[in-house]
C-alpha cells in the first residue's frame, strides 16, 4: 500500500538524519504532504476567507476517535475549524502523529471558487530546527 511506503520513508529519513540538521539556527523542514482542505463548505473557512493569508500557520489536531474516519486530522487556524487533512491523505500523517511525532502546516493555496475541493490548500511538514540540540 503506497500510504505505508510514505510513512515508512517519513520515518526512515527523520531517524536517519545527522544530528547536525536539527542543530539551533538551521531552518531544516520536510515536507510530508501538500492536501487540498476537505470540508471547508461545512466549518468556519467561509466566515473567515478574508482574514486568511498564503503562510499563515496551521494547527493540525488528532481526532482518533473521530465516528466517521478513525485516522482523521482536523485542521485549524487560528483557534477555528476549517476541515479536515482528506481522507485518502491522512493514514499516514495519523500514525505519524499517533508516534509523537509533530507535524506542522500552512496555508499554501487560497483560490476563490465554486469547487470547494479548490479553495484551500495547505502543506504538512515536519520542522528540524525546533532547538534540539
Amino acid at each position: 500500500m503506497r500510504l505505508r511506503q510514505v510513512a515508512a520513508l517519513w520515518l526512515a529519513l527523520f531517524f536517519s538524519l545527522p544530528a547536525s540538521a536539527a542543530e539551533p539556527g538551521t531552518n531544516a523542514q520536510i515536507l510530508l504532504q501538500n492536501s487540498p482542505l476537505a470540508g471547508f463548505r461545512y466549518y468556519e473557512g467561509k466566515r473567515l476567507w478574508s482574514e486568511m493569508k498564503v503562510g499563515d500557520a496551521l494547527q493540525l489536531v488528532r481526532e482518533p476517535d473521530n465516528s466517521h474516519d478513525p485516522n482523521a486530522v482536523r485542521v485549524e487556524w487560528q483557534g477555528h475549524k476549517l476541515g479536515y487533512v482528506p481522507r485518502a491523505d491522512n493514514e499516514a500523517l495519523a500514525r505519524f502523529m499517533d508516534r509523537g511525532s509533530k507535524a506542522e502546516a500552512r496555508i499554501t493555496h487560497l483560490k476563490k471558487s465554486r469547487n470547494p475541493w479548490q479553495r484551500m490548500e495547505f502543506e504538512v511538514y515536519l520542522n528540524l530546527s525546533s532547538g534540539q540540540g
